[in-house]
């Protein structure tokens, strides 16, 4: 792998993001020529500027995905050899709050990337990121596969749905005779330190525990497919490299923990009070919206044609999770955390051959 990514010229749209940090990180130890256009960081603290993750980067630009000029000028100015495509409003309480915002960022901010690189034939491969929660979910407790319909009950579900819809549209319209080779994918609830996302269950146990302050929770109930976002960030970048040089990758995937790592948010957690050995109490809250009660992705398609599939059971990424929050509140030197975060990734591609 680390061949493939030596002096690559990689675009991440989103790089200031959760997703978007840990992937600066990992191509940046790949070796790749890492670009990043984003807008800053919303939340303080936060992964990337905490971290300094500039210093990763060829160039950082700090631009909105919706103005398409300015995109495209800085597209075809660097000409990237592939792009991830993260730059979103992911959170579905916000959608609530922002529908309209969250429907321009995710669906016009996605056709704009995939209008912008139409003249730029550097582009090889291009990853759109969407969400385990693109398929219509009736509450059957079945495990989603990518052909299965797409829906979404609230705004964010659906402007990712809208994603998918879009860039299948795109690749039939423009890209059926281009070099360059699309794909959507779509993972579980992803966790790992540096997420301070509004209203993130691990984030806000970490805090409440390591603190000893009670947390309130909603949908304790709820099932989730959770993962350390780590393992399907690997997985992005196999499919990239598949897809640099052949057309078959094209489309959608699936990139998902076995359905033994559902777990259900109160579990998460009396996991985490357990594990930070706190005596903080476990409060609920009642939904002042709705949120799916069970999500889980079949994740077959990936396993046979990539060969990939998840390795850290969950309360092992919830264990890294908290360790990474656990030394952010309790040491200053954040460059120590960076080596946490190396420490992390080294570990695990160590663990297991990647």
């Amino acid at each position: 792998m680390k061949n493939f990514w030596k002096n690559k010229k990689v675009l991440i749209t989103g790089h200031t993001g959760f997703k978007g940090s840990w992937m600066t990180l990992i191509l940046s130890k790949l070796g790749a020529r890492i670009y990043g256009y984003s807008l800053n960081p919303i939340s303080r603290p936060n992964f990337f500027d905490g971290l300094k993750l500039s210093s990763f980067l060829k160039k950082d630009i700090r631009n909105d995905i919706l103005n398409l000029k300015k995109l495209t000028k800085s597209i075809n100015k660097i000409k990237p050899q592939i792009i991830f495509h993260m730059a979103a409003q992911s959170s579905v309480l916000e959608s609530y709050k922002d529908p309209i915002g969250t429907t321009k960022t995710n669906i016009i901010g996605t056709a704009n990337v995939l209008e912008a690189i139409r003249g730029c034939k550097s582009v090889k491969a291009v990853i759109i990121v969407t969400t385990d929660k693109v398929y219509l979910n009736l509450e059957k407790r079945k495990k989603f596969k990518e052909g299965d319909h797409l829906g979404g009950y609230d705004i964010y579900s659906g402007s990712k749905a809208s994603c998918e819809v879009i860039t299948h549209s795109f690749i039939k319209s423009f890209y059926r005779n281009s070099n360059c080779k699309i794909a959507t994918v779509r993972s579980g609830n992803c966790i790992g330190g540096g997420d301070w996302t509004k209203d993130r269950i691990v984030k806000d146990c970490a805090e409440s525990f390591i603190f000893n302050k009670k947390i309130f929770i909603r949908s304790p109930k709820a099932s989730r497919p959770w993962q350390h976002v780590i393992e399907p960030i690997f997985g992005y970048l196999k499919l990239a490299q598949k897809l640099y040089k052949n057309k078959t990758f094209v489309g959608e995937w699936n990139f998902g923990p076995n359905i033994k790592n559902n777990m259900k948010v109160i579990d998460v957690a009396r996991f985490g009070k357990k594990y930070l050995n706190s005596k903080s109490k476990i409060a609920f809250t009642p939904k002042s919206h709705y949120e799916s009660e069970h999500l889980s992705l079949d994740s077959s398609k990936v396993a046979k044609l990539l060969k990939w599939k998840t390795h850290l059971k969950s309360k092992e990424a919830l264990a890294l999770s908290f360790d990474w929050y656990k030394f952010f509140y309790k040491n200053k030197n954040k460059k120590k955390l960076i080596e946490l975060s190396f420490k992390q990734i080294n570990n695990y591609q160590k663990k297991y051959f990647i």
